[in-house]
């Protein structure tokens, strides 16, 4: 027969292992998320085309500048969408 004290020791041991199990399986899923691999390399090409379309030469009858003003715009989406995913 088992007494009250080992009854209860169990019920711990097992709360703790479910507890650590769950933050174990939490942590693993939203360092996933954070990580963000993909956007982050998007980011740097987005950054390099922008630095390639600032130092080009002539306007390109206005192409440049709104290719410029679209990569900006795109920059800016790809940081609040990796800001988006680390609020997780």
């Amino acid at each position: 027969m088992t007494s009250t004290s080992d009854l209860d020791r169990r019920r711990v041991l097992l709360a703790g292992a479910a507890a650590a199990t769950l933050g174990a399986v939490l942590t693993s899923a939203q360092t996933a998320e954070a990580d963000q691999p993909h956007m982050r390399n998007a980011l740097q090409a987005l950054r390099n085309a922008q630095g390639q379309l600032s130092i080009a030469t002539h306007n390109k009858s206005g192409h440049r500048e709104n290719a410029l003003d679209l990569v900006n715009r795109a920059i800016s989406e790809v940081e609040a969408g990796i800001a988006a995913g680390e609020g997780l």
